[in-house]
């Protein structure tokens, strides 16, 4: 990260910078404005060099005590904010209290101490360490982002054992009067995030960090501006510093001039009201003026995306895309493997509404070792359903992962690419005989789980007249819609220009598509860019159609649209 080059920036943010303000530049973690002086977070270093105890069983009893005290608080905590975050935030606390029962953690701290006659506070901090490296070293973002919840928790653990010696270990903010603090530090803690007095701290500031990080989810639940992994640019020279936090565009101003506060000041005014306005949508259903009633759901790449999905207040996943799996491997995912990625997504939506999309594979989503060959036009070759008919083995474990999965939770599936009835029975046939399979094996999955396809090829819109009584839903991707109806590469930005969602020919496919779903008694939704435009959300309830699935941050505020509508 660097400190002035402008020439990173955006030509607003370029020209702000040059005429009004240092920039600094980070990955935009909460949205929002935030004005006030930095303060660095000051925690009192935990006493780190080793020393030798003589009774090492004692110590192991000592720790044992210690970790029993954490665990005790973060109940606490986890009661303390259900208010402020509610029970699928909150809940990370109760997964805290899981961490410090982990075997594996504790038998690590537990051995040091016996091995090397150590104190349990050098223990403690050495394994913390350890498994913080591990995390962070991880190809997984979310798993990455699991580096600060090891760290979080054995800190407690430590501040309870510094505690036993009658050692205080307070976290300290430099106050300047009565003006709003922007906290900066190296990272955040959940613990120390949710207790944030949000009168005094108007920003956060931190120099690494995850973006999946239950840090960052939570300054977004709390509506409190971040930007992250502010490298080296993020130091104690910035200190009583006053500075404008964008946490949209992630970039933090420092010393501004009037006229850039003036602009800002007009900006958050205008954005505070509308974020009050939407969280007055928080926890309602999704209805039209006229009492409609319209399931809104979010998209999501990956599991990881879980905890976005519950704070955005989104009812469900209308797509997981469960080709990530397939992106993040080095060969071919087993049943087992998927199966848990799947289990463990329907249990943490705790009985939200689940869709997978099978893997949509090809075109610009390549893996190597499906040994795919070259071609000119790839959106239109090989791929996805065309993939997976060519090759039912591989098919056929991801449904029987998908099927064993759905006894977890309101878990659907949809095939992608779809353009005839035989795809649509082709893959039919490979689930049933997935079913019969697992049913042979007496193992366990929902007899009635909802199967559906992707309406992405004007193909599949024409005769959805014929795909409807096949199925139990229909899901139009808009995107692949678009360009294929127009003959526009949406990869291809010289020709970006013609790419027209709006298009009559596009709208007449979506009429026709939700029409022929309804007279055959099924649902529809939309899960494409489209969804997610409000200025075409009108059109798509006056289509008729039944849920719209968008990212986990646009929830919120097509509820709110969606309520003026008739």
């Amino acid at each position: 990260m660097t400190e002035q080059n402008t020439s990173e920036l955006s030509p607003t943010i370029q020209a702000n910078a040059a005429a009004h303000a240092v920039a600094l530049l980070g990955t935009p973690a909460s949205r929002g404005i935030a004005f006030g002086r930095v303060s660095f977070l000051k925690r009192q270093a935990a006493p780190e060099e080793k020393i030798t105890v003589n009774d090492a069983q004692a110590e192991v009893e000592r720790f044992t005590k210690a970790r029993t005290e954490a665990i005790a608080q973060l109940g606490q905590l986890y009661e303390a904010s259900l208010e402020k975050l509610g029970e699928q935030n909150a809940v990370i606390f109760q997964i805290h209290q899981m961490m410090l029962d982990d075997p594996d953690y504790v038998e690590q701290i537990e051995r040091l101490i016996v091995t090397e006659q150590c104190n349990a506070e050098y223990a403690v901090d050495q394994v913390a360490t350890r498994f913080a490296q591990m995390f962070s070293n991880m190809d997984n973002e979310y798993m990455q982002g699991r580096a600060a919840d090891v760290l979080d928790v054995s800190r407690r653990v430590v501040q309870v054992l510094l505690a036993q010696k009658g050692i205080t270990s307070p976290h300290q903010l430099k106050k300047y009067g009565n003006e709003p603090l922007i906290l900066a530090t190296d990272d955040l803690a959940p613990s120390e995030t949710v207790q944030l007095d949000k009168d005094q701290v108007v920003g956060i500031l931190t120099s690494a960090g995850s973006a999946r990080s239950h840090t960052v989810i939570f300054a977004r639940t709390m509506g409190i501006p971040a930007v992250i992994s502010m490298g080296d640019a993020l130091n104690e020279s910035l200190e009583g510093q006053w500075v404008i936090v964008d946490g949209a565009a992630g970039v933090v101003y420092i010393d501004p001039d009037d006229e850039l506060q003036r602009h800002y000041r007009e900006r958050k005014r205008t954005e505070d009201a509308l974020r009050a306005r939407l969280e007055l949508f928080r926890g309602k259903e999704t209805r039209t003026l006229s009492g409609r009633r319209i399931h809104l759901y979010a998209n999501i790449g990956s599991s990881e995306d879980i905890d976005l999905v519950k704070a955005s207040d989104a009812e469900g996943v209308g797509l997981f895309r469960s080709e990530y799996i397939y992106l993040h491997a080095k060969d071919y995912p087993d049943e087992e493997s998927q199966f848990k990625v799947y289990r463990e997504a329907a249990q943490d939506l705790e009985g939200r509404k689940l869709i997978i999309r099978t893997m949509d594979i090809g075109a610009d989503k390549t893996a190597d070792y499906f040994m795919l060959k070259h071609e000119e036009n790839p959106a239109m070759g090989m791929r996805a359903v065309r993939i997976c008919l060519a090759h039912p083995e591989i098919f056929k474990t991801q449904l029987r992962a998908l099927l064993r999965a759905s006894a977890y939770g309101d878990l659907a599936i949809m095939f992608p690419m779809i353009t005839s009835v035989d795809e649509v029975k082709g893959c039919l046939k490979i689930c049933a005989e997935a079913e019969d399979e697992l049913r042979s094996e007496g193992i366990p999955f929902n007899e009635h789980m909802e199967k559906g396809i992707m309406i992405e090829t004007p193909a599949a819109a024409l005769i959805s007249d014929e795909l409807a009584p096949l199925v139990d839903f229909f899901s139009i991707g808009t995107n692949d819609l678009t360009q294929f109806t127009l003959a526009v590469d949406r990869q291809n930005a010289e020709v970006g220009r013609f790419l027209n969602p709006y298009h009559h020919a596009v709208i007449r496919l979506l009429k026709m598509t939700i029409d022929n779903a309804h007279s055959h008694g099924i649902w529809v939704g939309v899960c494409g860019e489209l969804a997610a435009d409000e200025g075409f959300t009108h059109k798509l309830i006056e289509l008729g159609v039944d849920e719209i699935s968008v990212a986990p941050s646009s929830v919120l505020m097509l509820r709110a649209r969606i309520a003026t509508l008739a």
